[in-house]
């Protein structure tokens, strides 16, 4: 695993603050979703210990995987291109998260104009993913928007077997990234 020094771990204050007061704790997800419980937390623990860095890298890396999940009209949208663009820059230190947040805020656009449900949540994994150059909390919701797209378009029978599979992929990422 990586040694992470506490400047990389948040380029948010806030969250910097945070990791100094505080021992780690699990979240819940905000969202309603059919989950493998054991291997969220193990993902979000994993993560925990992760730069900001790697953290939007690997956010990105989740949620682009499903963008072919997009209504038809949104696949090639340049808002896609945009906020990747953007998020690499903010990775890179090009821009401020000022300029991020502006950016996330069209990319979230995406949801709203999605007519399928699992377009939306695509979206919303993508928009998360992008905003996670702002606040790392926002790469767990991706995270778990990403889960909520494979309970949308699984049977019902295999739902739980399809979270499984998405947390495992995701847990995946982060193996390749380090």
């Amino acid at each position: 695993m990586i040694r992470l020094n506490i400047e990389e771990y948040a380029w948010n204050k806030h969250e910097l603050q945070i990791k100094e007061t505080h021992d780690f704790t699990y979240s819940s997800p905000k969202i309603k979703i059919v989950d493998n419980n054991d291997l969220r937390n193990q993902l979000e623990e994993t993560l925990e210990k992760l730069p900001q860095k790697l953290l939007a890298k690997w956010a990105l890396r989740v949620a682009v995987a499903h963008l072919d999940h997009l209504d038809s009209h949104l696949v090639k949208d340049p808002r896609i291109e945009l906020g990747i663009e953007t998020l690499e820059k903010r990775i890179t230190g090009d821009i401020r998260a000022f300029d991020l947040r502006k950016v996330g805020f069209i990319v979230n656009e995406l949801a709203k104009e999605s007519t399928t449900e699992a377009s939306k949540y695509a979206a919303r994994s993508f928009a998360q993913a992008i905003a996670t150059g702002h606040m790392r909390g926002h790469a767990m919701v991706s995270s778990d928007y990403a889960v909520k797209l494979v309970n949308c378009i699984s049977n019902n029978s295999s739902v739980a077997e399809a979270a499984t599979k998405e947390r495992e992929r995701q847990l995946r990422i982060v193996e390749e990234l380090l």
